[in-house]
């Protein structure tokens, strides 16, 4: 071990190659650094057994050196077929989402400026009137994550007091961000009622006391249980609250204004549903099944949203020029009946199969004429990004077979790539599934598959 080790070129002699010599010294020598410790690394582990050759390490550090320049945060093309898939950055924006936020991000902006009275603005004047007219709410505000409303909500309404919440509506969200935790967070104390999977409207009834600042109800869009269960209506929930002069609150979590039976997935409640049976606050995201960008989105009564925006946490969780600006042509879709064709989201889950597998025929052709082993292959999907957790989308995918390496290597060089292909590896095949592909990218995806199977 101790002779092969030797055998490691020197950085400066390897820098002196006339392929590394040609780049910038300062990206070259860090490559160089981190080739040579990762080979290091994998010796002692006992992985590599011998040190390779000088034109083989020029090679990598190459490769190396390509994949430093890349820019970290950059687009990726997504055959999982999980529409939102939260570590590929959730909902796609709508052409016109995206070419508003550029508008505004390369010039000044009317974020808070109101060019009729020539004087200073609200931001969520450009955003409210819309919220307001698409849900029936009285008031909206945006802050920039839906657990960021609920901190804010629960800190505004709840410091000192109690929360009444289900047990069964105790979540943990990605981050071990927990309905517990999260009141801890805010000065107000959690009391329990009910059981897992049984809660009844006594079960609240006998709990409000005194300290009870709200009752709280928390849609599990990430897990279902199902089976011998019970949980409150929403309508005698809100009834109970404000007979007894309390706040109703409800964290919706993915959040649809459209009813997603036209789907085919049953049971997710609309945002318009919550605020006709007369919940005071309701909060939800703007990244999942609104379609739209990252927000926590806010809308209830004027009362209860002026307390909101008068609490000092407000600032810290305001959103800027882009998020608005974005969010606003999002639901100016919804407003003018559009959004079913230019929301992403929409789009990709309201694909009929036999699309899909004209698609993945069309793909799958691509493949296979350039001499790669595919065929296209029924498969499921989940919508994602902590949503319709137990529903599952018949879709198709093009499944892939290398002719040389594995289906691991094959799926490491694609999600390697400048513009990274982001499959699935399942059933000893590598999948891909085109809900999730643009067809203008296929012959992007074809090319590339093809230099690394073939």
């Amino acid at each position: 071990m101790t002779m092969d080790m030797r055998k490691i070129p020197k950085v400066d002699e390897l820098l002196r190659r006339p392929g590394l010599a040609a780049l910038p010294a300062v990206p070259a020598a860090e490559a160089v650094r981190q080739e040579l410790d990762e080979l290091r690394q994998g010796m002692l582990a006992g992985e590599i057994q011998e040190v390779p050759e000088a034109e083989e390490l020029e090679r990598r550090i190459l490769d190396r050196a390509r994949r430093n320049a890349m820019p970290s945060l950059r687009g990726v093309i997504n055959g999982t077929g999980v529409a939102l898939h939260t570590n590929l950055g959730r909902a796609c924006l709508s052409e016109e989402a995206a070419r508003a936020a550029y508008d505004v991000a390369r010039s000044y902006s009317t974020l808070e400026y109101d060019v009729e009275k020539g004087a200073r603005g609200l931001r969520y004047t450009h955003v409210e009137p819309l919220l307001c007219r698409l849900t029936g709410a009285e008031a909206a505000m945006v802050v920039n994550n839906n657990a960021a409303a609920v901190l804010l909500i629960l800190s505004a309404l709840a410091a000192g007091g109690e929360v009444i919440t289900s047990r069964g509506e105790l979540v943990e969200i990605g981050g071990s961000f927990r309905v517990p935790d999260i009141m801890e967070a805010c000065g107000c104390r959690l009391r329990e009622v009910g059981t897992t999977n049984r809660t009844h409207l006594s079960d609240y009834e006998k709990a409000i006391g005194e300290e009870t600042k709200a009752l709280l109800k928390v849609h599990t869009s990430n897990f279902r249980v199902v089976g011998f269960t019970e949980s409150v209506p929403l309508a005698d929930l809100t009834a109970l609250a404000h007979e007894r002069g309390l706040p109703m609150v409800e964290d919706l979590g993915s959040g649809s204004l459209v009813d997603l039976e036209t789907f085919g997935i049953h049971g997710e409640p609309t945002v318009q549903a919550s605020v006709r049976a007369g919940v005071d606050i309701v909060s939800f995201s703007g990244d999942k099944l609104l379609g739209g960008p990252q927000a926590g989105i806010i809308l209830g009564s004027r009362e209860w949203i002026a307390k909101l925006r008068r609490h000092p946490l407000t600032r810290a969780m305001r959103v800027d020029k882009m998020t608005l600006a974005a969010l606003e042509a999002t639901l100016r879709s919804y407003a003018d009946g559009t959004a079913m064709e230019q929301v992403p989201v929409l789009r990709m889950l309201g694909t009929e199969p036999e699309q899909l597998r004209g698609r993945a025929e069309m793909l799958c052709g691509l493949l296979t004429k350039a001499g790669v082993r595919a065929e296209v292959v029924p498969e499921q999907d989940q919508v994602g990004g902590g949503s319709v957790p137990t529903q599952l989308l018949p879709t198709w995918a093009v499944a892939v077979t290398p002719t040389c390496g594995t289906l691991e290597s094959l799926e490491r060089a694609l999600r390697r790539r400048e513009r990274p292909i982001v499959g699935r590896i399942a059933h000893d095949r590598y999948l891909l599934d085109v809900r999730t592909l643009n067809q203008e990218d296929f012959a992007a995806i074809a090319a590339a598959v093809t230099e690394c199977a073939l």
